[in-house]
């Protein structure tokens, strides 16, 4: 399929987005033959300071040259993340596809990042969210990326909840401006992160790849968000859905990208390797390293060199999620090209079928039961203007399984013919398994490939019952009609060191006939169940619930990631359940993960809060606090190690940590007590009752030990009313210096805490943050109850009980709704997303272009004194967001309504004008917005 050449306007609004601090673009040989996006935009580049046309459009509307009223750019590859920084792992690849391709690619950043910590300044808030816009369009510059449109949601904070994410976003409103970027710049391809709740996976990126799977199928939808389509815009379908990354082994070197193990073997991924030449004689890799670093404010600068030699540079590896059109078989040649990602899409492969050509396979269900057959529908659809002709089908199938086979015919221009293929596996087939349904097509034209994967059900299973995080996303996947993903996260549970805990496994009846029969589980040494079975009676397609209790019967295994089952996931000890029905018997598995569990007792008197532990302050034994769960390992025992004590009194529970830290971190200012993984820093997480979905509902303090004016800090974070010491009143922190690191001790008012304690079920845990740097960089997590990402996991925290302990009457259960940070940057406040919109042509935040007729624009400025005088056309109401810039950053702003632009408006000045000085404006007439730009003349 011919693709229509696209360029910028101006080649000195281009210019103008090089002074942002995106490198210029660059053109390979390949590049200058490629059919599939013009090169000509990415080659175009013009100094910064040459001056910009300012011609009015026709009939008084705005003008193309200066505003953002023209039509919007057209991208071959659009990357879908949460975060600035998210796509840069993916750099690498997309330089090299547009160094061979022209390929131009743009990124949706779905927040500015507001919520990370800064390493390099005070910024916080909407200023921190600028900052990393900065940085990132600096960062992906290199690769070629110029279009980075932020859509103005706030990155609240750490969280491993989508749903919460989703709450805090508002799905809908999120999607639908995913939605209109695609209608306007329509790519081919889209390329997200991994929509799964895999353990320690930020809830945010969960949402962003959600946003992206559903926008896949939403944009190309007319009776989807169709006030886009009364806005002017055209359902566009994408053809390629990509998560980065896979699951598996990968090695290095140029093999790399036929060199790896695939965890599911019926997964569709592709490697490109980074050692590639990049201009300047630089590799890929190295272009990307040098983006990454431009990440200064999450500590990314002290990122070390990559590797010279080629053999120990990896690949970039993308799992592909959905296909509609033909794509390369694993293990074939085309499957380890660098262009294997965009084959049928923006690239024909070699000998492949023409671009424009739809070639997919579909089943009803993931699930096959053995024995029984099912239906693969497939479908191919010819060019617009093309034929196929000589159309020939095979299907293959594993062996032992029978396929019918398969007439297409020619196909005519633009039409398309479906069959439907008879796939029936043999009774022998094994429960458990994944497998691909391969489609094959040839015709005079080319060959293409497509595939169905189906997973080998035995007529009824048995899962232990999902976390309802996961359980969400399995019914995610079958709403969006990606059940290929179903299944990828392992189901598990955790139970307290010498504790127990019921646990509801849930059978299903995947068979047209009634079943019935047992189902049986099998726990690892260490733990015991009871009953030792349960039977079962079942409709075809029902499902049922029996409960069975684990026990953890040895007290000496170590918890947390320290332990768990060889060869598998760090923590997780495998269980199964062998379900008999029918004749069949099946065997499925899922994972205890053991907590660490303690007792916190009565103190014989409130312990006094110094920062030192008295002998009879704290009864009960210490709490070993030294397992690393991120970051880099301890050198030693003196590097970081710590321990605990707690007890409570009355109604407060206190906390005494003692660190062994040979070299301190930095001392924060007491004013910028905040984002505690910066340097040393203790958190105390609470969860009232045991039962969080997420931290929202939970009480998370931490204390820094020391700040530059001396006395220890302290604040909440990520939990139910996130702030400083004013959200905690009663709190109580003091810490001392001790000979071989730090003491902190903290009282804490049960009354804080979202809901009366349980005092059979508090979750609690511990955590150090050690960082032996003086840039603001942290560098070794430690606790009691370690994983990945568990800061953001109460369901893997430890268990206590309290002895003795009642919560006040009347003290509620319930946690109260949380209070959620919700101050994000607008773009309409930000001059590097004006300057952008004014290039390309696409409406600033995913939202909606305001209407010519009544909008705002620029059309001159000068410079006069400490002020620079700006005239504009004002058509109707709204307010205009007004900046002065220049190449060292923003020197004025001010935000007006549409009055005040009427004649001429005076906007001061901050600092004296630098070079390429210029005026950009956003209008937001409260439905839509329009950017201009004009230069500044003195």
């Amino acid at each position: 399929m011919q693709r229509r050449t696209t360029l910028f306007r101006s080649t000195t609004v281009l210019g103008a987005v090089a002074a942002l601090g995106l490198a210029p673009a660059f053109v390979g040989p390949a590049a200058a033959a490629s059919s599939t996006r013009s090169t000509a935009a990415l080659a175009a580049s013009a100094p910064a300071s040459a001056p910009v046309a300012t011609h009015q459009g026709r009939r008084g509307t705005p003008p193309d040259a200066t505003t953002s009223a023209g039509r919007p750019v057209d991208l071959g590859a659009l990357y879908i993340g949460a975060h600035p920084d998210d796509e840069a792992w993916t750099l690498s690849t997309i330089g090299q596809w547009g160094q061979k391709h022209g390929l131009r690619t743009g990124v949706v950043t779905v927040t500015r990042g507001e919520g990370g910590g800064n390493a390099v300044g005070p910024e916080e808030g909407p200023a921190l969210g600028l900052l990393r816009e900065k940085e990132e369009r600096a960062a992906v510059g290199p690769a070629g990326i110029r279009n980075v449109y932020n859509l103005d949601e706030v990155d609240f904070y750490y969280t491993v909840s989508e749903p919460l994410t989703r709450e805090v976003w508002g799905h809908e409103d999120t999607l639908a401006r995913v939605v209109r970027v695609i209608r306007q710049t329509r790519p081919e391809v889209l390329l997200t992160m991994n929509p799964a709740p895999s353990p320690g996976n930020h809830g945010n990126h969960q949402e962003a790849a959600r946003l992206a799977a559903e926008a896949y199928v939403a944009a190309g939808d007319p009776t989807r968000f169709p006030e886009q389509l009364r806005e002017g815009l055209r359902p566009w379908t994408p053809l390629k859905l990509y998560r980065s990354g896979f699951d598996g082994k990968a090695g290095t070197g140029p093999d790399c990208a036929s060199a790896f193990t695939p965890k599911d073997p019926a997964s569709t991924v592709y490697g490109v390797w980074s050692g590639a030449p990049a201009p300047g004689g630089r590799t890929w890799a190295q272009v990307e390293r040098e983006g990454q670093r431009r990440y200064a404010s999450q500590g990314w600068a002290g990122f070390p060199d990559v590797p010279t030699d080629g053999a120990g540079l990896g690949c970039d590896y993308f799992t592909q999620v959905a296909s509609r059109v033909p794509f390369a078989a694993m293990g074939t040649r085309e499957a380890a090209d660098p262009s294997a990602v965009l084959q049928g899409a923006t690239v024909q492969a070699p000998g492949g079928l023409p671009l424009g050509t739809r070639l997919s396979a579909d089943t009803r269900s993931v699930d096959v039961v053995p024995g029984r057959p099912f239906t693969v529908q497939v479908s191919l659809t010819a060019p617009p203007r093309t034929a196929l002709r000589g159309v020939r089908a095979t299907v293959s199938v594993p062996k032992g399984w029978q396929a019918s086979s398969i007439r297409l015919g020619d196909v005519r221009p633009g039409r398309t013919v479906t069959r439907d293929v008879t796939v029936t596996p043999p009774a022998s087939a094994v429960p458990g398994t994944r497998t691909k349904i391969g489609v094959d097509v040839t015709t005079r034209q080319g060959r293409g490939h497509t595939e169905a994967v189906v997973a080998v059900t035995a007529p009824v299973t048995a899962h232990q019952q999902y976390l309802p995080q996961v359980g969400q996303f399995e019914s995610w996947v079958r709403e969006v009609g990606l059940t290929q993903l179903s299944g990828i996260v392992t189901p598990v549970t955790t139970v307290p060191s010498g504790g127990s805990r019921s646990v509801p496994v849930v059978l299903t009846n995947h068979s047209a006939s009634a079943q019935s029969g047992t189902v049986t589980p099998k726990v690892p040494a260490g733990f015991a169940v009871a009953p030792a079975s349960r039977s079962y009676r079942l409709a075809p397609g029902a499902s049922t619930t029996v409960e069975f209790t684990v026990r953890n019967t040895d007290t000496s295994m170590p918890t947390s990631n320290a332990g768990g089952t060889p060869g598998g996931a760090p923590g997780d000890h495998a269980w199964t359940f062998t379900t008999t029905s029918g004749g069949a018997t099946s065997t499925d598995t899922g994972a205890l993960e053991l907590v660490p569990s303690t007792t916190i007792a009565k103190a014989a008197n409130a312990p006094v809060v110094d920062g030192t532990v008295g002998a009879d302050e704290y009864p009960g034994a210490p709490l070993d606090l030294s397992r690393v769960w991120e970051g880099e390992p301890c050198t030693s025992t003196a590097d970081c190690a710590a321990n605990a004590r707690v007890a409570w009194r009355d109604d407060t529970l206190f906390v005494a940590v003692a660190v062994k830290d040979d070299v301190l971190g930095t001392k924060l200012a007491s004013n910028d007590c905040k984002r505690h993984w910066r340097t040393d820093a203790v958190e105390i997480a609470l969860d009232p009752r045991g039962t969080s979905e997420n931290t929202s509902t939970t009480f998370k303090a931490f204390v820094l030990p020391a700040t530059a004016e001396g006395p220890a800090c302290f604040g909440r974070d990520a939990d139910n009313h996130q702030g400083g010491p004013e959200t905690a009143p009663g709190m109580r922190v003091a810490s001392t210096a001790t000979k071989d690191g730090y003491v902190v001790e903290a009282a804490i008012p049960m009354a804080l805490l979202p809901g009366a304690v349980d005092p059979e079920h508090l979750g609690m845990n511990l955590f150090v943050y050690d960082s032996d740097t003086q840039d603001k960089t942290g560098q070794t997590r430690i606790g009691w109850s370690t994983w990945g990402g568990v800061q953001g996991d109460p369901y893997r925290w430890g268990v206590a009980t309290l002895p003795g302990y009642t919560p006040p009457a009347g003290r509620a259960t319930t946690p109260p709704a949380p209070v959620m940070p919700v101050t994000a940057l607008r773009s309409v406040d930000s001059p590097p997303s004006l300057e952008q919109s004014v290039a390309d042509d696409v409406p600033l935040a995913g939202g909606p272009a305001a209407s010519p007729r009544t909008a705002a624009w620029l059309t001159s400025a000068r410079a006069t004194g400490r002020v620079v005088q700006v005239t504009g056309t004002v058509r109707g109401r709204g307010t205009a967001h007004v900046f002065v810039v220049d190449d060292e950053g923003t020197a004025g702003a001010i935000t007006v309504p549409a009055a005040r632009m009427r004649g001429r408006l005076a906007v001061p000045l901050t600092r004296a004008l630098g070079a390429n000085a210029r005026v950009v404006a956003a209008w937001d007439d409260g439905h839509g917005t329009l950017s201009s730009r004009v230069p500044v003349r003195r």
